[in-house]
């Protein structure tokens, strides 16, 4: 049985605020107010061009090109995108874009790549979302139906859900029965899909891997494994490794930010207070290693030669210790640390890595989807979701869609 989040805790500490964020920052809330309309003004430029199809993953010389949605995990984020743009300003055409890629998501069900735990990322910010402001059932029932297959995809003796390749498949013997750090931001789709039916499958399955993910994918010492593989028929660890990180035993600074948004939201749909305590832990290394202007380095511990930003990463940061700060106690006086640091990491995007002035369509510059194939200091459709996403915690009273 995997140890509890208290457990894990009572190991490893949860560590210290690192002191600089202790006072608010001097950032302008008037000049994320502008932030946020430039960066609805840039969507609204491109609805045309990605009416029912989506930005690919990240751009080639920060213009993206258009994709299908038959496959990849990012083209929710342009419909997520749209939903926050539509949200804020009330206006019809960001809902009716929204709504007609909705379309491609309800045939995806049935024709497309649904072989992947990225069905969390793709249907929540798709139709999770359209269900929530819409109330449209269809939605609703596209969202079930992807929770139902993400289901599909958990080992039961490891306790985790696998997150790519056909689960099935006896013979695909390096993703059977791996699980990666993305995955607690997955997790959200399952909690919903408990809550909107009352069944408690879901949200079973959910904190299952967590509880997994805490044992497995959380070091010692804070960090994070990209990736972790368990013995699908024993359970037994087998350990873990990278894909998109410098190495195995690297920190990619991606990784880490999905697991302290991860577990603050697992927090608060599970009432668990030991799942905010672990975001804390998490959080409290990855402010300990961050840069000075708040945006990391790609991984950690590249070399100096591979000190590529990821703006991407800050831009999940800032949503996720937004919303650590959110799950605390009110008598926690790190929460008010958690909310300067995430709008520090906020102002330094708005100020210094936007493609304001730039021939992009996208909205942040400098993100890294994945160096160790070349892919870095280009736009990220996901990097672009999260800065908006935090623009509109920082400048408005927001329900999430996670």
């Amino acid at each position: 049985m995997s140890r509890t989040p208290d457990a894990l805790l009572t190991a490893v500490g949860e560590g210290e605020v690192p002191a600089r964020f202790a006072e608010p920052p001097d950032v302008d809330r008037a000049a994320l107010r502008r932030a946020r309309s430039d960066a609805i003004a840039r969507i609204g430029e491109n609805l045309d061009t990605f009416h029912d199809e989506f930005p690919g993953p990240s751009s080639d010389d920060l213009v993206y090109a258009p994709t299908d949605n038959r496959d990849g995990w990012t083209t929710s984020f342009w419909t997520g995108l749209c939903w926050l743009a539509y949200e804020v300003t009330g206006e019809a055409r960001f809902r009716e874009a929204a709504e007609a890629q909705l379309e491609t998501f309800e045939r995806r069900l049935e024709s497309g790549d649904v072989e992947t735990h990225d069905l969390g990322f793709l249907y929540t910010l798709s139709a999770v979302a359209g269900h929530r402001l819409t109330g449209t059932e269809r939605y609703r029932s596209a969202a079930l139906a992807a929770a139902d297959l993400l289901v599909d995809r958990f080992w039961e003796a490891p306790g985790l859900i696998q997150a790519w390749g056909d689960h099935e498949a006896e013979e695909d013997t390096w993703n059977r029965g791996r699980m990666i750090v993305d995955t607690m931001m997955n997790l959200p789709l399952l909690f919903w899909a408990s809550e909107t039916t009352g069944d408690s499958t879901y949200a079973s399955v959910a904190e299952t891997h967590a509880r997994t993910n805490a044992e497995h994918v959380v070091r010692a010492d804070g960090s994070t494994f990209h990736t972790f593989k368990c013995d699908v028929e024993t359970g037994a660890p087998i350990g873990g490794e990278t894909a998109q990180g410098y190495d195995a035993d690297s920190r990619w600074s991606r990784g880490q930010t999905w697991a302290i948004y991860g577990y603050a939201l697992a927090a608060d749909y599970t009432n668990e207070r030991a799942y905010a305590r672990l975001s804390a832990r998490l959080a409290n290394h990855y402010l300990s290693n961050v840069e000075a202007d708040c945006v990391p380095r790609w991984d950690f511990d590249a070399p100096a030669e591979q000190d590529w930003r990821d703006s991407s990463a800050a831009a999940i940061a800032a949503c996720g210790l937004d919303e650590l700060a959110r799950q605390l106690p009110l008598a926690d006086r790190r929460a008010a640390s958690y909310r300067n640091a995430a709008l520090e990491t906020l102002g330094s995007l708005a100020e210094h890595y936007t493609t304001e002035g730039l021939d992009s369509n996208g909205l942040l510059t400098e993100g890294a989807y994945d160096p160790t194939d070349g892919d870095y200091d280009e736009c990220c459709i996901w990097g672009d979701y999260f800065y908006l996403e935090a623009l509109v915690r920082a400048t408005d009273q927001w329900d999430r869609y996670w």
